[in-house]
């Protein structure tokens, strides 16, 4: 009457042939091996932590050209950043004056409305008979 230990095969025997069972460390009444087989990517989800398969998008290039490719988010077209170092000096200045905050040389002023009405016609309906 030998009692195993954890992680000690365990033999018994079955019907009509000889099965060993691990027991595991985590649990010690746990008396059977984990499936480890094609029969587990059935059942379980996908165990990554990040996929590789990615969305379809349309991969814009600095030059004007496209490529489809896979990316991790959902978009229909990703642009790729132009390197302004690159530019000939006028299109730098174009670029970076496209950048700047544009100021309007003038606050708007709220608008007065002149109108006819009188609050006094109307209280009738709130005071109390």
């Amino acid at each position: 009457s030998h009692r195993p230990t954890v992680g000690e095969p365990i033999i018994c025997q079955g019907l009509s042939f000889p099965c060993v069972t691990v027991v595991s460390q985590a649990c010690p009444l746990h008396t059977h091996t984990a499936q480890l087989n094609s029969n587990r990517s059935s059942v379980v989800r996908c165990g990554r932590q990040v996929y590789e398969r990615g969305f379809p998008v349309l991969l814009l290039r600095p030059d004007g050209s496209t490529v489809h490719i896979r990316y991790r988010e959902p978009r229909r077209l990703l642009v790729m950043p132009v390197d302004v170092s690159m530019l000939s000096e006028e299109e730098r200045r174009l670029r970076l004056k496209k950048r700047e905050v544009k100021r309007s040389p003038q606050t708007p002023q709220a608008e007065e409305y002149h109108d006819q009405f009188r609050a006094d016609q109307y209280t009738q309906f709130w005071k109390k008979k």
